[in-house]
């Protein structure tokens, strides 16, 4: 079946959300892997014989091998028929979760988080191009929200119910990841229709690096995922002194997956009636202040208040961490808009980049001595870098549209 044929994601009577369902299925189980296990560092440290440290290093080890990974294995795969591209990049996520379920040790689980990243980066790059090419250019945003939007619903439902399911055993969450990956698996390979799009070279991939402003606008997104998962990791670590129960962090973290959603909604909207490098900018700053005022009332507070402000933080880091992705991609995409496609592949790995960073940097932090609040003292002096790059792209951009 060719791209013209697979144009029917659009049909007589407008756009229709069909061909995606089983590709957001498959980003809602890649969802819940890559915030459940934030909520089990505690238990999978002890299952392990690891530090908590070390354990955070399973999120980051995933986000590193995606970032590397992402852009290759895309070229590598980029003249196969992309169904059959999706299902295998599936196929492997799964596998490594399944590795990392029933991992007896340390290594193994490493092992097994490696495995899923290989797989779930071709599948964030084979899933993009593919309903970039499926819909017109008018749908696109449409048909990318819907499909991207199973990430935020396993913020809000998936984790939550991994959280709750992990009390038992962290390793539970690992199955059901697996699961639900294998029932997007089987709805893809019978209902999503085969696409074959033109190939490209890995030189194409990286041609808008040459851009020194996109190259930095990239830098933005690795500095938001940097700052977000320095804390994000080690939330249990953060906010457990003042929430003991297990269903109390379990409902922190549905609040959390919550607020990112409504923050993904309220920016989404506010870019088609502002600039997108306005909305950015607000997101940006507000975030810089949440993560100084966040850590000066959880260390010094009185204990109540430094509850209360505990979930402050956290909840208006998950508007602003949500609220980050639509600006910042709307951005990227006119900065260079005849290599969209590529750029916002790139932006993927910017992504995992961050992640990866800010979970090892969080780790070291740690490990040298610092306590959990302080994390928001690194996230804060990443934050302030981060704005200080953006100020300078958007200047560099404005002199590049007007000349």
């Amino acid at each position: 079946m060719t791209q013209t044929r697979a144009a029917g994601a659009v049909d007589g009577q407008g756009f229709s959300y069909r061909p995606f369902i089983w590709l957001a299925v498959a980003t809602f189980s890649m969802g819940i892997d890559g915030y459940v296990l934030a909520g089990l560092l505690p238990q999978i440290a002890g299952d392990l014989s690891v530090t908590a440290a070390a354990a955070g290093q399973l999120m980051s080890v995933f986000a590193f091998t995606a970032a590397l990974a992402g852009p290759v294995l895309g070229t590598l795969t980029s003249r196969w028929e992309r169904r059959t591209t999706i299902a295998l990049a599936l196929a492997v996520f799964v596998l490594g979760n399944l590795v990392v379920g029933i991992a007896t040790n340390y290594p193994i689980a490493l092992g097994g988080r490696v495995i899923a990243a290989l797989g779930g980066c071709l599948l964030n790059a084979a899933v993009t191009g593919y309903v970039i090419a499926l819909t017109p250019p008018e749908h696109h945003g449409k048909a990318l929200s819907f499909v991207l939007g199973g990430w935020m619903t396993a913020t809000a439902l998936g984790v939550p119910i991994g959280l709750v399911i992990g009390q038992s055993s962290w390793r539970f969450p690992m199955i059901m990841v697996a699961v639900v990956g294998t029932i997007a698996l089987v709805g893809i390979l019978l209902r999503l229709p085969q696409l074959h799009l033109p190939g490209g070279s890995l030189v194409d991939r990286l041609r808008p690096l040459k851009q020194p402003r996109l190259l930095a606008g990239l830098l933005v997104t690795t500095g938001i995922l940097c700052s977000s998962y320095t804390c994000f990791t080690y939330a249990t670590l953060i906010l457990g002194p003042h929430f003991h129960a297990h269903w109390a962090i379990i409902l922190i973290m549905f609040g959390y997956g919550v607020s990112s959603m409504a923050g993904n909604a309220i920016t989404g909207r506010l870019v088609d009636r502002f600039s997108a490098i306005r909305v950015l900018t607000v997101v940006l700053i507000g975030l810089l202040l949440n993560s100084i005022v966040g850590m000066v009332a959880l260390m010094f507070a009185p204990a109540v208040v430094a509850a209360v402000w505990g979930l402050v933080w956290f909840f208006s880091a998950g508007v602003g961490n949500g609220g980050g992705a639509v600006p910042q991609q709307a951005r990227l995409a006119t900065m260079a808009p005849d290599s969209a496609t590529i750029v916002i592949a790139l932006n993927g790995s910017a992504i995992s980049l961050g992640s990866a960073l800010g979970s090892a940097l969080g780790g070291v932090a740690l490990t040298a001595g610092a306590s959990p609040d302080g994390l928001l003292g690194v996230a804060g002096i990443i934050l302030a870098i981060t704005v200080t790059l953006h100020a300078l792209v958007t200047r560099a951009t404005h002199r590049a549209t007007t000349a």
